[in-house]
């Protein structure tokens, strides 16, 4: 499934959330983050990311698709992360 993760979380526990969601997708924005990631990805995202933040001061959002193909990104401007695989 194709997943979308954006956050709102104060500056004290940013350092430990961004450096988490890269070992699982690629960071696109400053608080913005998205690829392929299995059922079981999903739910290591979700416990990491509630042991790691505040839920009563803090945000995050998960918009989950079931592929890629039914995402039609466009970027206007600077392009912050590159999402493009490495061969």
């Amino acid at each position: 499934m194709y997943v979308i993760i954006v956050y709102d979380i104060e500056q004290e526990r940013v350092n430990k959330v961004c450096p988490f969601l890269r070992r699982y997708m690629n960071w696109v924005q400053n608080s913005a983050f998205e690829g392929e990631l299995s059922e079981a990805q999903v739910e290591q995202v979700r416990l990491g990311l509630k042991a790691l933040i505040d839920e009563d001061r803090d945000s995050v959002y998960l918009y989950i698709l079931r592929d890629a193909r039914w995402v039609r990104k466009e970027i206007i401007g600077q392009v912050k992360g590159e999402t493009g695989s490495i061969i």
